[in-house]
């Protein structure tokens, strides 16, 4: 059983639908031309965006800058998006092994994830692993949280 768990704030209990995963911190262009490009594709999209704690984890004490629950507000308002969950759990339960055990419930047709992704190689393996398709998108170049801030930072 995994340690993390899946907090609906939008269900969509449906099997065949495509997943992604991640902060969604400040939501920019990138994100939505991304999240549209995987509706795109035909399946419903389910977005799983992580908890707080998992994110001060990874990305230091000053992130998130907005709170899980108003990320998963927010994109749970975007035309492209059927249904959004809140990751929880322990910051080290990252592995394929833990989002095999949460998706699984899921029965997902499809997990979608950017080029360059260094957790590419997962992704693979845990979709094979739930039968879905992995689908790689594109990056958009220059667009992300982390140069928005840094941006900011100079001006």
């Amino acid at each position: 059983m995994s340690s993390l768990e899946a907090v609906w704030v939008q269900r969509y209990d449906h099997p065949g639908a495509s997943v992604v995963t991640g902060v969604f911190d400040i939501l920019h262009v990138g994100h939505v031309r991304y999240l549209g490009a995987v509706a795109a594709r035909g399946l419903p999209l389910v977005v799983g965006v992580e908890d707080d704690p998992r994110v001060r984890a990874w990305k230091g004490p000053s992130r998130p800058f907005n709170p899980a629950a108003e990320r998963a507000e927010v994109l749970a308002a975007l035309r492209a998006v059927t249904g959004v969950f809140i990751v929880t759990g322990p910051p080290e339960a990252h592995g394929p092994e833990d989002y095999i055990d949460l998706l699984a419930p899921m029965r997902p047709g499809a997990l979608a994830h950017t080029a360059g992704d260094p957790h590419a190689g997962g992704r693979r393996a845990a979709a094979a692993l739930l039968g879905a398709d992995c689908w790689e998108m594109e990056a958009i170049p220059d667009r992300s949280t982390t140069r928005i801030v840094n941006a900011a930072g100079k001006g």
